[in-house]
């Protein structure tokens, strides 16, 4: 995956504007994969399902707990993807006051599918997911990529310890001059 540009999709995302008022003030904003990667370093990690024990105990809360670390090796931005919609993401992300982390809601798993990432996972009752990865993007390529062991559909296990934040920093660290 190292060397490969990321696909360029259109993410259908809600934002907050309070210009709208009421009890709930969002609207429609598209978003293409060029807006949030081009020009950028970007820390990516993707998930399979908002909501669920690994992601919202350990793997989302730790990536926000870590934000300030990442900006250190001059990262832009720090998004969690998952094959959810941006309802969903939006709300998960407020029940677990998320504040750093952005969300990037892949609800059709068009950028999830294109990067190769798609699995099923029926036999949970997810449908199709995302894979767990994580990647720095730069200027829209992968320069580094961090994906959990034995992805294949119907997995029976949910690996989490090769896309954790920490590999990630440790990654970014070693590009640094001494």
């Amino acid at each position: 995956m190292i060397g490969i540009e990321v696909p360029n999709v259109l993410f259908r995302t809600r934002v907050r504007d309070e210009s709208i008022g009421g009890d709930n003030p969002y609207r429609w904003q598209d978003v293409t994969t060029e807006e949030l990667f081009a020009g950028k370093k970007i820390v990516l990690f993707s998930l399979p399902g908002a909501f669920t024990p690994t992601c919202s105990t350990y793997q989302l809360p730790r990536y926000e707990e870590l934000y300030d670390e990442f900006k250190q090796y001059n990262v832009d931005e720090v998004y969690v993807l998952s094959v959810n919609d941006s309802f969903v993401m939006n709300k998960w992300l407020e029940h677990l006051n998320i504040k750093k982390v952005k969300p990037i809601p892949d609800g059709s798993g068009t950028f999830t599918r294109q990067m190769g990432m798609l699995v099923d996972k029926d036999n949970l009752g997810f449908g199709y997911r995302s894979w767990r990865y994580a990647a720095v993007v730069e200027d829209m390529t992968v320069t580094a990529w961090m994906e959990e062991p034995g992805r294949s559909d119907n997995y029976d296990q949910d690996p989490y310890m090769v896309s954790n934040p920490e590999n990630v920093l440790e990654f970014l660290g070693k590009f640094l001059p001494e």
